[in-house]
């Protein structure tokens, strides 16, 4: 049994070695072989064989640093592909990890994260938001185990890692703040699943909004996948799904014209460095420098998918708190969740070694990313 494809942008796929998808047939066989880990990717000119992994119906592989022709051939293996990043609830944290070869590669705060000993550091103003919160990602770590992201930051202790919130969530002709917990809040439901493999390990997790009277307003599935590292650096991908459960909820920047969407407060970094572009749809960002933990230069970059809604973003930064974000949505919007209609949110994270890449790795990187999730690269 063989399956040929064809890809296209292989060259981009390549130069930043960037996770491939292919969707398989609905082939009883071949869904056997798949979810046994037995299927391998064959280049079909060169023979360079990749490791593979099935999940969902496609077939994952990482793209080899060599040219591939651009025709791949999926073929029965004897023995299963190795699992080589795992995710895992930690008994002691009760929160989620992402690992690979024994090494933490980022952590979900799935429950709730109590107040640390130094909230009696915060000042009494800043004190209201101090609170307990959930669903963010912290520590998220470089490739030599920096420390990448930064939570409960005296200046600012309702910065959390990287986390998607709004300042202005409207429900009923109310205003709360996700963004500085005030009045809405996500709460865990329970209900989560990890994979692992050989190419990625993912965490796809649903939490809820509630009012501060305890209803529910909207329903989050949040899917958090990391790959393997590669000479590239390592890709992460975020997709959030957010859907208004009884009445519509409105979700807009501060003011409308500033900050919201989805944040990334980073560590304090050495010789920090921001970058940004935006042409067309084409749209990236990034922070660099040296992160702590580390003793060279990284860096953590992000890319927004185009066909998010209100694309591109406008970039928001403050260097001087090591923060930095894509806008959702656009300015003057306040963007209507609705029920049964949920908003798609994609993101691409990353983590590259290094110092800033030349511009036209991050434009394979955007090429590979968009090839990938079936969009448009223009």
């Amino acid at each position: 049994m063989e399956i040929e494809f064809r890809v296209s942008a292989t060259d981009a796929f390549c130069r930043v070695e960037a996770p491939l998808r292919m969707e398989t047939p609905p082939d009883r066989g071949l869904q056997r072989l798949a979810e046994a880990g037995r299927l391998r990717v064959v280049d079909s000119r060169s023979g360079q064989r990749l490791e593979a992994q099935w999940h969902d119906g496609y077939l994952w592989c990482v793209a080899p640093p060599r040219q591939m022709s651009g025709r791949l051939v999926v073929q029965p293996s004897s023995q299963p592909a190795p699992v080589r990043i795992r995710a895992r609830r930690d008994r002691t944290t009760r929160q989620i990890l992402i690992e690979e070869e024994g090494q933490t590669v980022l952590q979900y705060n799935y429950w709730t994260v109590d107040r640390p000993d130094r909230h009696a550091q915060v000042t009494p103003p800043n004190r209201i938001y101090s609170r307990p919160r959930s669903d963010y990602i912290h520590p998220l770590y470089g490739l030599a185990g920096e420390v990448m992201t930064e939570d409960w930051p005296l200046d600012h202790p309702h910065h959390r890692g990287i986390y998607w919130a709004w300042p202005e969530v409207d429900y009923r002709g109310e205003r709360g703040d996700l963004h500085a917990l005030q009045r809405v809040f996500a709460y865990p439901t329970g209900r989560y699943r990890v994979t692992e493999g050989a190419v990625f390990a993912q965490i796809e997790a649903e939490s809820v909004w509630r009012w501060e009277s305890g209803e529910p307003i909207v329903s989050e599935w949040a899917v958090i996948r990391a790959y393997c590292r590669t000479g590239q650096g390592r890709c992460i991908d975020l997709t959030f799904y957010l859907t208004a459960l009884k009445e519509p909820v409105l979700l807009a920047r501060r003011g409308t014209n500033l900050y919201g969407g989805l944040n990334m407060r980073l560590s304090a970094i050495g010789s920090q460095r921001f970058v940004r572009h935006t042409d067309g749809k084409q749209a990236w960002a990034g922070a660099f420098g040296v992160f702590p933990g580390g003793k060279r230069e990284c860096g953590l970059l992000i890319f927004p998918h185009a066909q998010n809604p209100h694309h591109p973003p406008d970039w928001v930064e403050y260097p001087e708190l090591n923060w930095i974000q894509p806008t959702f949505p656009a300015s003057g919007i306040r963007h209507e969740l609705q029920p049964g209609k949920p908003l798609v949110l994609n993101y691409r994270l990353w983590i590259r070694p290094g110092a800033e890449p030349s511009p036209d790795l991050w434009q394979a990187q955007w090429q590979a990313y968009h090839q990938m999730m079936g969009g448009n690269t223009a």
